[in-house]
């Protein structure tokens, strides 16, 4: 049973800093691991993903600002949000591709709400 749990979350006022957590418990053979947001009325969005090799990619809407890092010795992954601005203001869900019996499988976390607003 593949479990994510999801951690980090609050309300910052703009400009702050926060950082997410999710670790992962049950998974194989990670592929990628990744976060997104979705706030209200708009669509999931890819925020920033990393590679079991490391290689990072980034949403032009969060270079320079955000940082995702892994430690895959505790199955974790994080985001570190820095300069945050209400638009970053979302619910932000944790994202693990995992390939399993041959078969690439993804699972989610339970999301944490990130609010920035002064």
């Amino acid at each position: 049973q593949v479990q994510l749990v999801e951690s980090g979350g609050g309300l910052v006022q703009p400009g702050g800093s926060l950082r997410l957590s999710c670790i992962a418990s049950g998974i194989s053979a990670v592929l990628r691991m990744g976060w997104y947001r979705q706030a209200p009325g708009k669509e999931r969005e890819l925020v920033a993903a990393i590679t079991g090799g490391g290689s990072t990619y980034y949403a032009d809407f969060v270079k320079g600002r955000f940082t995702i890092s892994r430690d895959n010795t505790k199955n974790t992954v994080y985001l570190q949000m820095n300069s945050l601005s209400p638009e970053d203001t979302a619910i932000y869900y944790c994202l693990i591709e995992e390939l399993r019996g041959a078969v690439p499988r993804t699972y989610w976390g339970q999301g944490t709400q990130v609010t920035a607003s002064s």
